[in-house]
């Protein structure tokens, strides 16, 4: 959660809320019980909390963006959140589940991440969640790079924000730190964008604004006419953008010793 990516809440909320729709699924396999103590780990503006709190559980949410975390205590004020960094974050009380969606691949230091979750947890508790696996958003990264490089000669590399792994590497780090994995799958899942020709502006204003910090405005402009122009071919069916993305969605039992 160390990314300097600047978030805005109501951007998220209005223009990328298929972030939450999306993970939907993920709640399906966190099957959350009444009164059951779950931590929702970089929740956002709140969405998916509210929807497990609706099972009956016990819900308290943690992100380390203050934009999203005020959104979501006006949004659900019956559902307590706090500003935390998800790599080191310690809990009063261990929960029976961490649950996260689409924020694991903002945390580039995995094993502390897993850690402050085992410590989070009960034993037998269990940490479900989907993130960006290897292979996320490649085509857009391998444009947008490509493109800095020749034209402004910026080494993309250096500002990339997030950290994508394969199932096997996260898999590995989870047995190795506590864990029995008992559900993984690494899946494509090309994920529309529903504003037409804006839409391909608006996924790089809502998660991509690391690469763009030190340009002009008419920079910035350019690089963008110049990814539509190399993506579009590609990415750009029946009039919406459709970005590539790649999932790894996990399930994972804290050893009880």
């Amino acid at each position: 959660m160390n990314s300097t990516n600047a978030w805005h809440s109501d951007h998220y909320d209005n223009k990328l809320n298929f972030v939450s729709e999306l993970g939907k699924g993920v709640v399906e396999l966190l099957d959350p019980k009444k009164d059951e103590r779950i931590l929702d780990l970089g929740c956002g503006t709140g969405e998916l909390a509210d929807q497990i709190s609706q099972s009956g559980a016990i819900v308290t949410g943690i992100d380390l963006s203050e934009s999203m975390i005020n959104s979501a205590k006006q949004k659900y004020p019956h559902i307590p959140f706090f500003i935390e960094n998800g790599e080191n974050f310690q809990l009063r009380e261990q929960v029976d589940a961490v649950f996260s969606n689409a924020a694991l691949h903002w945390m580039t230091s995995p094993s502390k991440v897993i850690t402050c979750v085992r410590n989070a947890l009960k034993g037998g508790g269990r940490f479900v969640a989907e993130f960006g696996g290897k292979g996320n958003v490649e085509r857009v990264i391998q444009s947008l790079t490509g493109i800095l490089h020749d034209e402004y000669g910026i080494d993309a590399s250096l500002l990339n924000p997030w950290y994508f792994p394969s199932i096997g590497e996260y898999s590995t780090l989870l047995e190795q730190l506590g864990f029995r994995v008992v559900y993984a799958t690494h899946f494509d899942r090309p994920t529309e964008m529903t504003d037409g020709e804006a839409g391909l502006q608006h996924w790089l204003k809502g998660f991509a604004g690391n690469f763009f910090s030190t340009l002009t405005d008419t920079e910035k402009e350019n690089v963008l006419f110049k990814m539509a122009a190399q993506l579009r071919d590609e990415l750009y069916i029946n009039g919406s953008w459709y970005i590539d993305y790649k999932r790894i969605r996990i399930m994972a039992i804290k050893d009880s010793l």
